[in-house]
């Protein structure tokens, strides 16, 4: 990560409760249990053919949107369970802006949905499994932390790593 002057040193606080009243959003929400559900939506996936990856939303400590990849059943490039989630969370909070959001996916976000994650001002992203081949948030490129965009957000990775990445190595191997 860059040094920044000025700036409040934000790793430190992950998960940790803020001074005062208000604890911080990651210090609110069960990772564990949001990567389940997000799971739950990839296994939804594979019923029509989808690379099973599954998203939630969650604003405060209410899921607000919950997808899988739907790019095969709608034709849509854009279809990932991210962007869908995203779409139905703006919905949801009457607003494309969703600060203070956290985005829980079984798979490293792309490029394609990290840039939308910046757009959104979403606070932070969980996944399970990392993507060496497309990932942007950390392990190709990393757009959560890139001092040239507009917004930055805290990546959490790794939450039940191995179920996520078993369900997308089973897929793979079944469709070989």
């Amino acid at each position: 990560m860059r040094e920044r002057t000025n700036r409040h040193a934000w790793r430190a606080c992950v998960g940790q409760p803020t001074v005062g009243s208000n604890p911080t959003p990651s210090a609110m929400i069960d990772f564990e249990a949001a990567m389940s559900l997000a799971l739950d939506e990839a296994r939804a996936a594979l019923a029509h053919g989808d690379v099973p990856v599954g998203a939630v939303v969650i604003l405060g400590d209410e899921v607000v949107a919950r997808r899988h990849n739907e790019r095969e059943i709608s034709g849509d490039p854009t279809a990932h369970a991210e962007l869908l989630a995203l779409r139905d969370a703006a919905r949801a909070a009457g607003s494309w802006r969703l600060s203070g959001a956290t985005v829980v996916v079984t798979l490293e976000p792309c490029a394609m949905c990290a840039g939308a994650m910046v757009n959104a001002r979403v606070a932070q992203v969980v996944f399970g499994a990392a993507d060496p081949k497309a990932g942007a948030c950390g392990s190709l490129y990393n757009l959560a932390t890139d001092p040239r965009l507009n917004h930055e957000f805290v990546v959490i990775g790794g939450i039940l790593q191995g179920a996520c990445a078993a369900l997308l190595s089973e897929f793979f191997a079944a469709k070989r």
